[in-house]
């Protein structure tokens, strides 16, 4: 297998520190919000990344933590007059909602920051015995950049170059501008759930000695594999490595993964343009409710989601539009009608065949998932043209390991769904009911021989989005376009 490494910029052959075993770590959400488009896109992709390694026969010891302690949460409780851990609770629990609908396994450990605070203390203290942290005199305990010598080798930026990261507060208490927060001194007006004791006096750590903590405590060092966004290289995983390393020695991770941008019609998703959108804005059905934890999930559009996310390689740039989301929908509706239409059974991959062979090298290739599925369309293909069963078992069991095709063809192909071209605004407003009453009715009227009603019932129902097909024995099926 062949990685991308972040830190060498180039690919290179999977060495684990254990024979068969990955120890993967990979930064999760910090939850004061809903997760939106971006956090799918890192969610679907790790969860194909852990996939491909148990499918080539590696224990995957897979860690993806939880922030839970953090400026943003604390501002939000305070603004909703809630607990802290009233709030992480909330969001964590729609973040699960989120990870279920989109079919991502849960990690194999999902620790909390809160309750790895000692662990991280414990790293502060190291850093200060070897010079690398002070105390500033507002009561911070700061990271002192330019004595590790290695700071900028993943971003690819020289200290003069660097500015202080989003979440990097610059106060006259540090030493240089660059320095970054490992433990934050306790405000007198901060909720009292957001302070620990500690040698430095009451606070809180700082974000990026979390990670540092927790990925040390689960899997140790160093990590086979460490994960992200894109947005996470600089400062967020330049900090930890500063830090475990230079508490430590040696390397934090071997392999750095990072995921490509998710853009929104060109331009990077964010609020203050209005193109900021939730996951369970995008899959949810109108039942859904930002007052709940859990949603109604629309199961057709959590499909075309992934598939969406899936059919690009993770380290590309992905654009979400309207045009990119009807196509993914068609493209993923015309694999699950051949399953529905050639008929399947429930098969194990058979890795000797052409196909699967095809799937696997390019999966092997840096997790090659948009090759890899270009490999179920040629399959799609065989399957159709030669009416062949075993083909289409053979298109859902490869297709099931990316964590697509798993659900029933006609229960899926009959969901309502927004995403594609051919529907009227209120296309999905005709029930299962109102449909197959007018397929009745079409019945009737072709057994009266009035062809022509039977033909306006068809031609009504495609304009709201419903397509027939007629079957032998006087059988006729449907799927919503």
């Amino acid at each position: 297998m062949l990685i991308y490494n972040s830190l060498s910029r180039q690919k290179a052959p999977l060495k684990t520190v254990e024979e068969k075993k990955v120890r993967m770590y990979v930064c999760g959400m910090t939850v004061y919000d809903f997760c939106h488009l971006g956090h799918a896109r890192m969610l679907v992709s790790f969860d194909v990344v852990q996939r491909w390694l148990q499918v080539k026969g590696y224990e995957v010891t897979y860690v993806r933590n939880i922030t839970d302690i953090d400026d943003k949460i604390i501002k939000k409780a305070v603004a909703t007059n809630k607990p802290i851990q009233e709030v992480t609770a909330f969001y964590t629990d729609a973040m699960h909602a989120d990870e279920k609908a989109l079919q991502v396994e849960s990690p194999t450990h999902e620790p909390r920051a809160t309750q790895h605070v000692p662990g991280m203390l414990q790293i502060i203290q190291d850093l200060e015995a070897k010079g690398l942290a002070y105390q500033g005199e507002d009561g911070d305990v700061n990271y002192a950049v330019r004595l590790f010598p290695g700071y900028g080798k993943l971003s690819g930026r020289s200290l003069d170059d660097l500015r202080a990261g989003e979440r990097i507060a610059i106060s006259d208490s540090k030493r240089d501008p660059l320095d970054f927060v490992l433990w934050k001194s306790a405000k007198v007006d901060e909720p009292a759930d957001t302070k620990w004791e500690s040698p430095y006096g009451w606070g809180r750590p700082g974000w990026h000695i979390e990670c540092s903590a927790m990925s040390k405590a689960l899997l140790g060092l160093p990590l086979d594999i460490h994960g992200g966004g894109p947005d996470l290289k600089f400062p967020h995983h330049e900090n930890e490595i500063a830090q475990t390393e230079g508490a430590y020695g040696g390397e934090l991770a071997n392999i750095w993964m990072h995921c490509g941008p998710l853009m929104v019609d060109n331009d990077k998703m964010s609020k203050s343009l209005g193109n900021f959108r939730t996951i369970r804005e995008t899959i949810g059905s109108e039942t859904a409710s930002k007052d709940l934890a859990t949603y109604d999930v629309n199961v057709r559009e959590a499909e075309m989601l992934r598939f969406f996310i899936v059919r690009n390689h993770y380290r590309s740039a992905q654009n979400f539009t309207p045009d990119n989301l009807f196509d993914a929908q068609a493209a993923i509706d015309r694999l699950y009608q051949t399953l529905h239409n050639v008929g399947y059974d429930e098969v194990e991959v058979d890795w000797t065949s052409c196909y699967a062979a095809e799937f696997s090298e390019a999966m092997d290739d840096d997790f090659n998932s948009s090759l890899a599925v270009s490999v179920l369309f040629e399959l799609n293909t065989a399957a159709n043209r030669e009416k062949s069963k075993k083909l289409a078992s053979q298109l859902r069991a490869l297709g099931g390991v990316l964590g697509l095709l798993q659900q029933n063809p006609a229960t899926y192909l009959q969901s309502p769904t927004r995403y594609t071209r051919h529907q009227t605004s209120d296309a999905s407003a005709i029930s299962e009911e109102q449909i197959n009453a007018l397929i009745e009715e079409r019945k009737q009227a072709k057994q009266s021989k009035d062809f022509a009603k039977a033909d306006h019932i068809r031609q009504q129902l495609k304009e709201v989005g419903v397509e027939l097909e007629d079957k032998p024995g006087g059988l006729t099926q449907w799927r919503r376009l």
